[in-house]
């Protein structure tokens, strides 16, 4: 402790202000849906329009993650990170002026280019302020932010629209984007030229060895690396149970326990903050496997694999009648993938240069999307054929060995890829 102190604590500054921006991203795209029921009888929209307007999210986030990387690592991450929240904060706050489904439609897609950067923005941050050893901790801390955020909205949205209107549930989301930027205007500069810092801690954050400095660095060279394959890969089949985890749990708990608005609150709640933990977790036990010395990559790869044997229980959770006792299994499985999530994104500051980090989280961010459009599609037309969960539970087990055996063929331990100019 007094190491640290020693050192300075100003880098962690920059993961608090990560962490709020990552829970304000997740507040404004969650506020349509818990306000759906309301729009769609104010509006008259059915549901292939709610679905239309859904899907122009889902859309843009795609396209944004595979451009906003790149352009994150030309123009710098302060400059990046503040014109996407300014872009995605105006776009919440727009859906307040809207009234078709086309309007509505536009405000999403312009929500879901906006967003689509902070994750990217937010790994190359860690990556700009953190050694290795320190990153994935750093990165479980920021991606709590998305449970905080689940966890929140519920509770505040609702509140929000009883008393002042529908309308102003996305106005008052949408400014504070606008606050947390006041406070990144102030906060951020890259250590190098940070004044804020002490010698000692910029120091402590540049460790690593030097990266040789590229100005551009082309697609083409990105995309034939096998360790962006496995990555890529990695992203395709996990990220789609995420996904169905937050938009499908609600109807699943429904069709098995009877579940509906007026008590989805305590279960949703317990598994989110679960997840809290597993995102803290996963970057903790993979940080410690470094400082005991073990490689970078393939400490993340092995918290990962211990990650892929929490899931495999839930493949019993249809079968199961006692709704709690599903709920502490779904509950182990969304922590697992927080744990994961913390080290699949720090995994990629391992091994690429600080100038492609950006652009192969937003890759590999785009493979995710696709998957998740798919699996969805996928999802529906099971339930539809089947009438249960059973098949859908069964894929989400295995999906994080098969991502940790992606991880392991693709991605040596000891290869960091170095591009020449």
């Amino acid at each position: 402790m007094n190491g640290k102190q020693k050192i300075g604590n100003y880098r962690w500054r920059i993961v608090v202000l990560l962490f709020f921006a990552t829970t304000i991203n997740y507040i404004d795209r969650q506020v349509l849906g818990i306000l759906a029921p309301e729009l769609q009888t104010m509006f008259n929209w059915s549901e292939s329009d709610y679905g239309f307007i859904i899907m122009a999210f889902q859309i843009a986030y795609a396209i944004g993650l595979l451009t906003t990387g790149s352009i994150l690592d030309k123009i710098g991450t302060k400059r990046g990170f503040s014109i996407a929240i300014v872009l995605w904060s105006i776009a919440g706050m727009a859906h307040a002026a809207a009234r078709s489904v086309f309007s509505f439609a536009v405000s999403r897609f312009a929500l879901g280019i906006g967003e689509s950067a902070n994750f990217p923005a937010a790994i190359k941050t860690v990556a700009e302020w953190f050694p290795k050893k320190e990153r994935a901790l750093a990165t479980g801390i920021f991606n709590s932010g998305p449970n905080v955020g689940a966890i929140l909205t519920p509770l505040i949205i609702p509140i929000i629209a009883l008393n002042w209107g529908w309308k102003w549930t996305f106005i008052s989301t949408g400014l504070l984007g606008f606050v947390w930027l006041i406070f990144w205007m102030l906060f951020y500069k890259k250590p190098e030229i940070n004044d804020k810092l002490t010698d000692s801690e910029r120091q402590y954050i540049l460790q690593d060895e030097d990266e040789p400095e590229v100005a551009k660095i082309p697609w083409k060279k990105i995309i034939l690396h096998r360790q962006t394959l496995g990555i890529c890969i990695a992203r395709f089949v996990t990220d789609p149970i995420w996904w169905f985890f937050l938009y499908w749990l609600p109807k699943f708990l429904n069709s098995n326990y009877g579940i509906d608005l007026t008590n989805i609150g305590p279960p949703l709640i317990v598994i989110y903050l679960v997840s809290i933990g597993g995102s803290i977790f996963g970057g903790w036990l993979s940080s410690t496997l470094i400082n005991r010395g073990q490689n970078p990559v393939a400490a993340r790869k092995l918290t990962i694999l211990m990650m892929a044997f929490f899931v495999l229980p839930i493949f019993l959770v249809s079968s199961i009648s006692n709704m709690w006792i599903s709920v502490g299994l779904i509950s182990m499985a969304t922590f697992a993938h927080q744990g994961y999530a913390a080290n699949i994104f720090t995994l990629v500051s391992d091994i690429f240069p600080k100038n492609a980090v950006g652009s192969v989280v937003g890759l590999s961010g785009f493979a995710g999307a696709i998957g998740g459009v798919l699996f969805s599609a996928a999802v529906g037309l099971i339930l539809e054929y089947t009438g249960n969960y059973y098949v859908v539970f069964a894929i989400a087990s295995l999906a994080y060995l098969i991502c940790w055996m992606a991880l392991k063929v693709f991605v040596p331990d000891d290869r960091k890829i170095v591009f020449s100019n």
